[in-house]
């Protein structure tokens, strides 16, 4: 079994020397080179970085190697340390090399323009009528659950015009059932935005919910907007920072939380499952269990394909967090034993299983099981394809299964399909 975790701490050790740059070649292509290459213009040796990183040398040694998989949680710590974005180590947006891609990719201008006149009147749009735009937003939602990024980001942009123009012709109850709904329509552009690698996109998007949700008059979408904040957070390594914020949050919708309100106990359960992955990035083992239990016994309360504020919150979202909370702290072993008789029912979001076959094909590869991590990835890539297609964990499984493999034929083509070079 590889391991990766990362060592916890605060404490970093500042060294006035700066050693010789270290000789030993990146592997090239990917996080592994990119790190080396930032870790030498910063003038860091390996152990400098690890140490400002608070991650152990040996991890640090083997990603650079391309030995060990990069996980988000070394890419943020790593980042921070190094004064960059986690997108500059990630190399996205990726490039585009196919008509197909390029279609996708070209649904980014429109929709940055949309998020950057947020606050104006739209000249020449005459809205749907209320019940017209809820569907509407509804369906956005499904195509963001299908991750048909394609499609949906042709679609926001227009629809997110419509929607800012009816908070100008709209007052009192309708105006904030509005805001409800740009507040769920700008979450589908963040998805947009993240998964095909505009993190600053990304970013703005969070900012638009957090805008409309304090509009809309619903302290639930307001706590959706803490969740997707939360995310912020934890990408940009803050995870201390992340769990006071949660735990914030879900003290703001305590009141919610009974038998009687479903909306109010899937919210509080999936604040809990983000509290999970900061502590999981941080490497708090008892921490990140202690959330998941506790949105174990809330999922009891909630139906099969609970959707509320389009965050998929059910036994089926639990169990496939905890498989993911599992890689996160880079136990594979964990990972596997708890994906064994994990089902799907049929409600659960293609993209919620996409990531899941994504994060066991991580869990595989980290309990040293090449073959299955490889059909695992099939899996994922078979489920929801543009997911797979642009995910930054996707593309470093590969080129560590590549590095190892270097003449199997599988990963040979899903490399050439994820378009990772130089694998």
């Amino acid at each position: 079994m590889t391991s990766c975790v990362l060592r916890v701490g605060t404490r970093s050790i500042a060294l006035d020397a700066v050693e010789r740059v270290d000789r030993m070649p990146a592997s090239e292509g990917g996080i592994a080179a990119r790190v080396a290459e930032e870790r030498k213009l910063a003038g860091l040796t390996q152990q400098q970085l690890a140490q400002r990183s608070n991650v152990s040398t040996s991890l640090l040694r083997k990603v650079e190697q391309g030995t060990v998989p990069a996980s988000p949680a070394f890419v943020s710590a790593t980042a921070r340390a190094l004064g960059v974005g986690v997108a500059e180590l990630l190399e996205q947006p990726y490039e585009r090399t196919t008509r197909s891609e390029q279609r996708i990719h070209a649904t980014i201008p429109p929709l940055r323009r949309e998020l950057a006149a947020y606050t104006l009147p739209p000249d020449d749009v005459r809205p749907r009528s209320l019940d017209q735009l809820a569907a509407a937003v509804a369906d956005a939602s499904t195509l963001r659950h299908a991750v048909n990024l394609d499609q949906l980001g042709a679609e926001l942009p227009g629809l997110l015009a419509e929607l800012r123009a009816a908070t100008y012709q709209h007052d009192g109850h309708n105006r904030e059932a509005i805001y409800g709904l740009l507040a769920e329509a700008y979450a589908a552009a963040g998805q947009v935005a993240w998964k095909l690698g505009y993190t600053d996109l990304s970013s703005l998007t969070t900012e638009r919910i957090e805008w409309a949700a304090a509009r809309s008059g619903d302290e639930l979408a307001a706590a959706a907007a803490d969740f997707y904040r939360a995310g912020e957070l934890i990408s940009a390594a803050e995870w201390k920072g992340a769990l006071r914020f949660l735990d914030d949050a879900r003290h703001r919708i305590s009141d919610r939380v009974h038998g009687d309100d479903e909306p109010g106990l899937a919210m509080h359960g999936v604040l809990h499952l983000k509290s999970g992955l900061a502590a999981a990035r941080a490497g708090d083992a008892p921490t990140a269990d202690a959330h998941l239990s506790e949105a174990h016994d809330t999922a009891r309360w909630v139906r099969p394909g609970s959707d509320h504020y389009r965050l998929a919150f059910d036994r089926d979202s639990v169990n496939i967090w905890s498989v993911g909370l599992a890689v996160e702290r880079c136990d594979g072993t964990e990972a596997v034993k708890r994906a064994d008789g994990v089902t799907f029912g049929p409600t659960a979001p293609r993209e919620r299983v996409g990531h899941h076959w994504i994060d066991l094909a991580r869990g595989y590869l980290l309990h040293g099981d090449r073959d299955r991590s490889i059909a695992t990835l099939q899996r994922a890539k078979a489920t929801a394809p543009q997911q797979t297609r642009y995910h930054p964990m996707v593309h470093e499984t590969i080129r560590t299964l590549a590095r190892a493999q270097r003449k199997s034929d599988p990963i040979a083509r899903l490399a050439a399909w994820a378009g990772v070079r130089e694998a």
